[in-house]
């Protein structure tokens, strides 16, 4: 099995807790309203939230993806830090064992954060990923990101 981390960071200028409360902790019902032609549903299929919760994602038809589910590691709301893994989903895990996602958003300048992510791919055997799949990967999760962010910036009063 192989082990590739990589680690991004992005700022913003959404506050670290509107951008946890919206990302992460409201994520099953904000997502579908904000990503309509691509997220059908988001929900809990064991536990609510907490360490050890499963979470669905389902897509919408046509996307050739329809549905992923994610392990919650630790969600710590004090600090803004996240951690899940991905367990299944067709054609994600063909090449890999689990991919664990890693989220803190940190206070940044003039009241904004600055978002750490770190994203860790243990692959099956001796399979090498390419530039062009992580990088597939990075911007399907930074497009979700951004949606959330101007949602935050379009409407101030949200998730404060």
């Amino acid at each position: 099995m192989g082990v590739f981390a990589f680690s991004d960071e992005f700022t913003s200028p959404v506050p670290p807790a509107r951008l946890f409360k919206a990302l992460i902790l409201d994520s099953g019902n904000l997502l579908p309203k904000l990503l309509p032609q691509l997220i059908k549903s988001v929900e809990f299929t064991q536990g609510n939230g907490e360490a050890g919760s499963i979470r669905q994602i389902s897509f919408q038809d046509g996307i050739g993806l329809t549905s992923v589910k994610n392990r919650v590691e630790a969600v710590d709301p004090e600090n803004f830090s996240y951690s899940y893994s991905l367990i299944e989903g067709e054609g994600l895990l063909d090449k890999m064992e689990t991919i664990v996602y890693e989220v803190q958003f940190v206070p940044g300048p003039d009241g904004g954060s600055i978002n750490k992510m770190k994203s860790t791919y243990h692959t099956k055997g001796d399979i090498v990923l390419t530039e062009e799949e992580v990088k597939e990967g990075k911007e399907k999760a930074l497009g979700m990101y951004k949606a959330v962010e101007a949602y935050l910036l379009q409407n101030p009063e949200a998730y404060v």
